[in-house]
């Protein structure tokens, strides 16, 4: 089989002083430049990003500089999609960067196991050079997941669901409509977090399975200041990332009852922690009775005591705090506070 021709896409937004590493690590890959597309979509940066861009363009034949008003990754994304000649596609955040040889091996995994995607290991990097724990674990050999099995490991909050790590076939993102058999492609969902988990799942039953590698080629870097962390000097911080994340567990659950019935008990216990990591970062004075979200997140809880109780996926520490949340959750997210410093 012919090596195939690939599409890296990287948007990027007020990043000047980290996007040159990010766009060069990819430059730099051992897989052919002829066949290596990248597309840097300046996401309307108000700094210099868009003039380092074009900077790069012109230094690299293969690097093509796109230009949009701001209006977040994801439409920075499907943007590019359109662009897109490969048939793979590969994404890569701006203040990350790649191996060299990262693309190389994915698509090595992708001929060898026929297969529509594949996954590198990552790593996550601080500001200051040193590694951080492993969000995901790499697995000790190349493991093939079907599609039921990739989901199952990502309710069990065990799977990445970054694109950032994947080559992905460009069949995935176009596919039939059956009506009048044309092509329609797949977006990521804009506005909202978490968008590479939403469109993951709804590929995994066309993708069939997932090849993941034992290679790290992905390094996740840190910077401070993310607008997904907490500030430690604002308490009343909140991320919008914890709403999203719940909204997300009815999504996929309702998603996994059509397609996958017989992982109610991952999808209910997917649902439970996420309403769990919610609830142990909501601000207290956001806990009132006209917040109708913390209000709905906190009945869920409580209405779901039996599953609490008999699903056999969460930890010890998950029930005991599930438990405790159904009292008062007030109290209990005080008392959570004090001990750990908040």
């Amino acid at each position: 089989m012919d090596k195939p021709r690939i599409t890296v896409i990287i948007p990027a937004y007020n990043i000047e002083n980290l996007i040159t590493r990010c766009v060069e690590s990819v430059v730099n890959q051992t897989y052919p430049k002829d066949l290596t597309q990248i597309l840097v979509v300046d996401d309307g940066s108000t700094d210099n990003t868009g003039k380092v861009i074009d900077e790069l363009a012109a230094k690299y034949d293969n690097v093509t500089a796109l230009h949009e008003e701001n209006g977040g990754s994801s439409k920075a994304r499907n943007y590019a999609l359109s662009k897109a000649t490969g048939d793979f596609i590969g994404f890569v955040d701006s203040d990350d960067y790649v191996e060299p040889d990262m693309y190389e091996k994915l698509v090595d995994a992708l001929i060898r196991n026929n297969a529509l995607m594949a996954q590198t290991g990552r790593d996550e990097i601080a500001e200051d050079g040193s590694k951080l724990p492993n969000v995901v674990e790499i697995p000790q050999w190349e493991t093939i997941y079907t599609d039921k099995g990739f989901l199952k490991e990502l309710l069990m909050h065990k799977g990445d669901a970054s694109f950032c790590t994947k080559l992905t076939s460009r069949k995935l993102f176009d596919i039939d409509e059956a009506e009048d058999d044309k092509k329609v492609r797949r977006l990521f969902p804009e506005g909202v977090l978490n968008e590479d988990f939403w469109l993951l799942y709804h590929m995994l039953p066309d993708a069939g399975e997932v090849v993941v590698t034992t290679d790290t080629g992905y390094h996740v870097f840190y910077r401070t200041g993310s607008n997904t962390r907490k500030k430690a000097t604002d308490k009343d911080y909140f991320p919008r990332v914890f709403t999203d994340i719940v909204v997300n567990s009815d999504e996929v659950t309702a998603f996994a009852k059509e397609k996958y019935p017989d992982l109610a008990e991952y999808t209910m216990r997917f649902s439970l922690v996420q309403r769990l990591d919610y609830l142990l970062h909501i601000p207290i004075s956001k806990m009132t009775k006209d917040n109708t979200f913390y209000q709905d997140v906190c009945r869920f809880v409580k209405e779901h005591k039996k599953e609490i109780k008999a699903n056999p996926y969460l930890s010890r520490r998950q029930r005991l705090y599930l438990y405790l949340f159904t009292g008062n959750p007030r109290a209990v997210r005080t008392i959570h506070a004090k001990l750990r410093g908040l």
